[in-house]
């Protein structure tokens, strides 16, 4: 059995994921990826742009006039920016598992808040109420729809409208998507259309084994070689799914520095390491958050760079491993601390990339969302 050690799989994700070398395009550094993190919008941009050699406009030309890239809420419930050609594929392959515990959960609500007894029907006359309204207005705000029909006004008791609940479960299922935000790149109120009218004629959905075991092969050729429940956390599969999307492709089993893992059958010579790197990564990042079993670029650094629910903050790279963390002043300076020892080469390379992102953000102040600060943040925002 072949022996991948870390220091090959550093080198994999040096060159697999456009931090070693830029790659030309926005698409290009999501399909380096797979996907782009969406939750905070920040992320997609700066995991764009500090991977390619696009502009933070690059990346809003693709989103929202080319639409080259767009929003799909996918795995593990989370939004992600994928390439127009992999979003059928993305709702066939993760999103239906998202739909269908969203649809429960909306269920289960209107019950605890005594709204009916009977749930089913209750929301699929709301939700021809919603798609009615999304045909007569290209351009619908949370707030819009929950303002165009009683039911859809309705107050939950965790707090929410239905309105704000068939939002997640419709762009779950592939209806709509999120359209172009009102703000800023940065901002988080995004307008929402229908996925026709925002992306046009996306062709008809893959069948789900046919999606996942596509889905499971971009993967495994940008993160792996890795374990099966890397596979499963990062879909959001369970382990039925996970073990039918594998079985369908040619795998082989190697042996890494902690454990076993598999690797794509036409993927298992040597990896040579590249040319030393240095990144400094937003939150989020997909390299960051890519594995379950991610010590191998993590080391012991989890405690300082990842809030109690397990997100990733900003991170610093040096030649695929995790040495240090960044945060975004108030002043507009971007502050980093280096917990392990470098080089003075690397080192002034931080200091410099760090420069460099403070003149990118420009007069735009990064905060924590869809996440807790962490504590190496809190420490360099003291």
């Amino acid at each position: 059995m072949r022996l991948i050690d870390d220091d090959e799989r550093r080198a994999r994700l040096g060159r697999r994921h456009a931090l070693a070398t830029p790659v030309t395009s926005v698409e290009d550094a999501a399909r380096a990826v797979v996907a782009l993190h969406g939750t905070d919008p920040a992320t997609t941009v700066l995991s764009a742009v500090l991977r390619s050699d696009a502009a933070i406009e690059d990346v809003q030309r693709a989103l929202y006039e080319e639409r080259s890239l767009v929003r799909v809420l996918a795995m593990r419930r989370t939004v992600f920016a994928v390439p127009t050609d992999l979003v059928t594929t993305a709702w066939a392959g993760a999103s239906d598992v998202v739909a269908r515990e969203q649809r429960r959960v909306l269920g289960k609500m209107l019950l605890d808040s005594a709204v009916t007894n009977d749930p089913d029907p209750w929301i699929a006359q709301a939700e021809s109420a919603a798609r009615a309204f999304f045909e007569e207005n290209p351009r619908v705000s949370s707030a819009d729809l929950s303002a165009s029909h009683p039911s859809l006004a309705t107050r939950l008791d965790a707090g929410m409208s239905v309105a704000s609940r068939l939002l997640t479960l419709l762009s779950a299922e592939g209806a709509i998507v999120r359209a172009q935000p009102r703000g800023g790149w940065t901002s988080t109120q995004f307008r929402w259309a229908t996925a026709e009218a925002w992306c046009g004629d996306l062709g008809e959905r893959p069948g789900v084994d046919v999606a996942a075991a596509e889905l499971a092969r971009r993967w495994l050729h940008a993160y792996g070689p890795a374990h099966e429940d890397d596979v499963q956390w990062w879909f959001g599969w369970t382990k039925t799914r996970t073990r039918a999307a594998l079985a369908a492709l040619d795998l082989v089993d190697v042996q890494l520095q902690d454990r076993t893992g598999i690797v794509l059958a036409d993927d298992v010579d040597e990896v040579s390491a590249p040319d030393p790197w240095v990144a400094l990564l937003p939150a989020l990042d997909p390299s960051t958050m890519g594995w379950k079993h991610r010590d191998f670029v993590l080391g012991s650094h989890r405690g300082e760079l990842f809030d109690v629910n397990g997100n990733g903050g900003p991170t610093v790279w040096v030649d695929g491993q995790i040495v240090g963390g960044w945060t975004h002043r108030d002043d507009g300076e971007v502050a980093v601390e280096v917990f392990d020892d470098v080089g003075r080469e690397a080192t002034e390379q931080v200091a410099a990339k760090a420069a460099a992102l403070s003149e990118l953000l420009g007069d735009v102040r990064l905060k924590a969302r869809a996440r807790g600060w962490t504590p190496s943040e809190n420490r360099l925002r003291a």
